[in-house]
């Protein structure tokens, strides 16, 4: 669950630059219409599913010139708010900037959904990804259950939204790839 930090009505918002530049230690927080919002930090097998997404997606799009990236990497949602997602799949025209910390939209955006953020991911963070013309998926994973969800784009401004079968694989369509359940649920 997001806290927002307690504002006085003299406070001004933080613009998408201070708040990249911005230090806050270890703490993990977003900015959310110009209010930094600290967030919960994630469990074991929250960590284990991202870094199981891009261990599979890594040798997938080797050559295809996409990268799969962690929650360090920002995006910026809207014109005050910056998420960190948890697993993005990037397809830029140009070289990463080593650097960066923020890019244009990725192709695909994976959350790993956790009892205190699932309800902020799948409303208020589905709301901003959709928002972003290059995104054209929006993968959410239950853990507890074993099951994804895919929103994706298959228009300007029309999109389709469903939970897959129990075991079923990830299948992203915009990169012509799979990545297998068993591979994304994996605890060993």
């Amino acid at each position: 669950m997001a806290t927002a930090i307690p504002l006085s009505p003299a406070y001004r918002r933080m613009t998408v630059r201070e708040f990249l530049d911005a230090d806050f230690g270890d703490a993990k927080v977003e900015l959310v219409d110009g209010v930094p919002l600290m967030m919960a930090g994630g469990s074991a097998q929250h960590a284990l599913i991202a870094a199981n997404l891009i261990s599979a997606l890594t040798p997938k799009l080797r050559g295809r010139g996409c990268r799969a990236v962690g929650s360090d990497l920002a995006l910026q949602t809207r014109e005050h708010s910056v998420r960190f997602p948890d697993v993005s799949i990037y397809c830029p025209a140009n070289p990463i900037d080593p650097q960066a910390r923020l890019l244009g939209d990725p192709v695909v955006v994976f959350e790993v959904l956790s009892p205190s953020t699932s309800t902020l991911d799948q409303h208020d963070k589905l709301a901003e990804y959709r928002g972003r013309p290059g995104i054209k998926m929006i993968v959410f994973i239950d853990p507890d259950r074993r099951r994804c969800r895919l929103v994706a784009r298959t228009g300007p401004e029309a999109w389709t939204d469903a939970w897959l079968p129990e075991g079923a694989d990830v299948r992203i369509d915009a990169l012509d790839l799979i990545i297998p359940h068993d591979e994304i649920f994996a605890l060993d």
